[in-house]
């Protein structure tokens, strides 16, 4: 089992992340990245999910693969050189790392196809 991190790092959040059926995963965002549209558009999805009055910390009902590439677009974006780091994998910071080998991840993400059009 990887170690836990106890706590998000200075100048961030702690998230929790995953869809149903999915095993939750702890994040530290980057304080900077809550005021971006890609999270506000997460949180708005959250609020559907739990309601505005939900207790404890973050929760956002997306997969975790979908979450980090979002982060991953927010962090690009941004020029941001805090990234996501992973709290339930030692603390790791999750850089974009593609799954198919050649440099990215593929996503289906229909929602925030607004925000990249002209």
């Amino acid at each position: 089992m990887p170690h836990r991190q106890q706590g998000a790092p200075k100048g961030c959040v702690t998230v929790r992340v995953g869809a149903e059926g999915e095993e939750q995963r702890r994040f530290a965002v980057p304080l900077g990245h809550l005021s971006h549209p890609l999270f506000a558009a997460l949180l708005e999805e959250a609020e559907r999910e739990y309601g505005f009055r939900h207790q404890g910390a973050i929760a956002i009902p997306c997969r975790v693969d979908r979450f980090v590439h979002v982060e991953q677009l927010i962090d690009r974006d941004l020029g941001d050189h805090r990234h996501l780091v992973d709290l339930d994998n030692c603390g790791a910071a999750v850089t974009a790392r593609g799954g198919h080998g050649h440099g990215h991840s593929h996503i289906n993400l229909p929602r925030f196809v607004g925000c990249f059009r002209d």
